[in-house]
């Protein structure tokens, strides 16, 4: 796990090796354990490095083959190194190290951009061809690892957080008007290749980009989930515990110790339970938060009963209410962009405990999208395929467009067609219409799984964790178990109360207390119940001169809220105040 930057220019100028170097300098947290530039005519590569594979100084990026002509920087982990890297040597290869960053960069010289289909994992790299000129860019199936571009006419710089490109200047920080409508309204994602900034883009999620020395280029999207049903499988409860087992034991490939985050879910209980079954001593961690407003802040009865079952080397991490007003900031801070979720603040505070003890953790995040365990998906469940898209709005989308007035400010519903036209229902309404997905509720589960899961808690997470230079990973993001989930009956998925085909799988491998009992989310109640400190942190940013300049928010809307800070919620329940706040707290973080 690492971090990644680069620059190509078009016009026969050498690359500007300083703004690179700024551009890695600002990732040292996601790589503290080392750094290296590569600079060669018109292309620049930077990278920090997070020592997870290969520890010895062999394996140091960017990592040059002079025999091939090939340069790389890479950020994630292939999974199945070890098995492309024997397919490799038996082809004629030779290894001067034992890292998976050296099997990618024979597996591009075997297969050209094919080699992505290749590889199980999470990742985000360049390759820099010496002989051709062109840079190739890729990133991983379900967007787990980031990779943010800036683009002028004569020149691409990439960097695996958008703050990396902030801080060598140079590009557009205007907000883009359709990135603000979706973030205002489809439940605060703005989906690839969009940013709020305008001048900030983002590689899409199972996508190789070829750019060319001229300025051109390619873009090949290498996969897609196939929501449509499978007639070889007859018991698919025991189909997705063998997956599930599979994909759990792929992600202890490490040359440092591996923990699990465990909430005291299904879904992360069942991880404990798979890899217990292999007889070694896990270590768990678990958090939780003062209560407020009557609602729980920690789930530790679960956890707890968990943990004691398997017999894991378990810390609970208890966060008082002192502490989570600098980590508000602080993981703000961390956020390549604004995210709302409250999620982010437990994270990033699980984190930076957690990483004093493993820098590799397992999380349980992605079930709920997969195996459809949200609210929002059994409304869904007998809607004629041709209404499923207004359906799915009803359900999900945060305010109605006509809402957007009583908001924002005019100059902003003016700006393009922001008023006349319903992004966010026209994005849904596109993807919806797209082939396949044979109903509502595998039309519903493409989308989220595809965009929202990818820009809302996977990023989540790889912002909080990376903050603290820990390596998270996904089992249930597997891409073979997400293909399988995706074929699954949507019977299945929604029987029990939603995710029954994966309860089923679960009986008798964890207890029947953790699949009986009623969802629980990752709370961190001060948030969804602004009072106190938090809320004066909230009034300062929204009503701060910065924020009175920008001008996107209507004051008689935020006096409204500031009076009665905790009653308006989004269709999803978030708290309408936070929301906007966050954003504004985030543009002033980034001194936008």
């Amino acid at each position: 796990m690492c971090g990644i930057t680069g620059e190509i220019r078009f016009d026969d100028v050498p690359a500007d090796v300083d703004a690179v170097t700024t551009m890695t300098a600002a990732l040292r947290r996601r790589g503290p354990d080392g750094w290296g530039i590569h600079a060669s005519g018109c292309t620049a590569l930077g990278h920090r490095r997070l020592k997870i594979i290969d520890l010895s100084d062999r394996a140091v990026q960017p990592m040059v083959d002079p025999e091939l002509g090939l340069t790389v920087v890479f950020n994630g982990l292939i999974y199945n190194y070890r098995q492309l890297r024997a397919q490799l040597r038996a082809a004629g290869y030779r290894f001067f190290s034992d890292s998976d960053s050296e099997v990618l960069l024979k597996a591009y010289h075997r297969w050209g951009t094919r080699c992505v289909d290749h590889f199980l994992g999470m990742f985000a790299f360049a390759v820099l061809e010496r002989d051709s000129g062109r840079l190739v860019l890729g990133r991983d199936r379900l967007g787990i690892k980031p990779l943010y571009l800036t683009q002028t006419g004569n020149r691409l710089r990439f960097a695996s957080t958008l703050p990396a490109l902030l801080a060598a200047g140079g590009l557009d920080t205007s907000i883009d008007p359709v990135a603000l409508h979706h973030y205002l309204s489809f439940h605060s994602v703005v989906p690839a290749p969009r940013t709020i900034l305008a001048g900030v883009s983002k590689l899409p999620p199972a996508t190789v980009r070829t750019v060319h020395p001229d300025g051109r280029q390619e873009d090949r999207q290498y996969w897609r989930p196939v929501f449509s049903r499978r007639s070889d499988i007859t018991d698919w409860p025991a189909a997705v515990l063998a997956a599930l087992r599979v994909a759990v034991e792929r992600r202890m490939v490490a040359d440092v110790p591996v923990g699990i985050l465990l909430s005291g879910g299904i879904d992360s209980s069942l991880v404990v339970a798979l890899l217990a079954e292999g007889g070694q001593q896990l270590r768990t961690f678990s958090v939780g938060f003062e209560a407020a407003g009557g609602e729980s802040g920690d789930e530790f009865q679960y956890s707890d009963l968990v943990a004691a079952h398997f017999g894991t080397d378990h810390q609970k991490i208890m966060i008082t209410s002192d502490r989570l007003l600098p980590a508000v900031d602080a993981a703000i801070e961390a956020m390549s962009e604004p995210m709302v979720s409250h999620d982010c603040v437990a994270f990033y505070l699980l984190a930076q405990e957690v990483s004093r003890s493993v820098t590799v953790v397992q999380s349980g995040q992605g079930a709920d999208e997969v195996f459809a365990g949200y609210d929002w998906y059994p409304p869904l469940a007998n809607v004629p395929r041709e209404q499923a898209a207004a359906a799915y709005a009803a359900v999900f989308v945060d305010r109605p467009h006509s809402a957007m007035s009583d908001l924002l400010e005019p100059e902003w519903l003016a700006a393009g067609d922001f008023f006349t036209r319903d992004h966010s229902q026209a994005f849904i309404d596109s993807h919806f219409a797209a082939p396949g997905a044979d109903t509502a509720l595998d039309a519903a589960l493409r989308l989220d799984t595809t965009i929202m899961l990818i820009d809302d808690p996977v990023k989540r997470v790889d912002n909080m964790t990376m903050a603290w230079a820990l390596e998270a990973r996904v089992p249930f993001l597997d891409h073979e178990l997400v293909e399988l989930a995706a074929a699954c009956p949507p019977e299945l998925k929604l029987a029990s109360g939603g995710k029954g085909v994966l309860k089923a799988a679960s009986r008798g491998v964890i207890p029947d207390t953790i699949i009986d009992r009623p969802k629980g989310y990752f709370p961190v109640p001060a948030i969804r119940h602004l009072s106190g400190s938090l809320l004066d942190r909230v009034r300062d940013a929204v009503t701060d001169p910065v924020a009175k300049d920008r001008g996107l928010f209507r004051p008689d809307w935020l006096h409204r809220m500031l009076a009665s800070p905790n009653t308006e919620r989004t269709t999803l329940g978030s708290n309408a105040l936070w929301q906007v706040a966050l954003l504004e707290m985030w543009l002033q973080e980034r001194k936008i």
